[in-house]
């Protein structure tokens, strides 16, 4: 029997997708944001696409905002950007 893959919502798209397709942007304690690659690392997450048009969706629509419980600064949100061309 094969194992459940755990599924998580993008905050761009709203898509449902397999954890493993998603890139996590998280929070940390530090109140920092970056990507985690790994899908690890503590802290408040959200899923994001591996595709810049949909963490671009995920500014307008400030789903980011919304799933970190935190305003993001301008210049994290072009950080972010930067890492997810590079990552992605």
């Amino acid at each position: 029997m094969e194992k459940k893959k755990p599924m998580r919502k993008c905050v761009g798209c709203g898509e449902s997708k397999e954890k493993a397709l998603l890139i996590r942007v998280i929070r940390d304690t530090e109140g920092g944001i970056h990507l985690d690659p790994t899908g690890r690392a503590n802290g408040r997450g959200a899923y994001v696409c591996r595709d810049i048009k949909c963490l671009e969706k995920a500014i307008k629509k400030r789903g980011l905002e919304r799933s970190l419980k935190v305003s993001v600064p301008e210049e994290t949100l072009e950080q972010l950007k930067k890492e997810l061309e590079i990552n992605g």
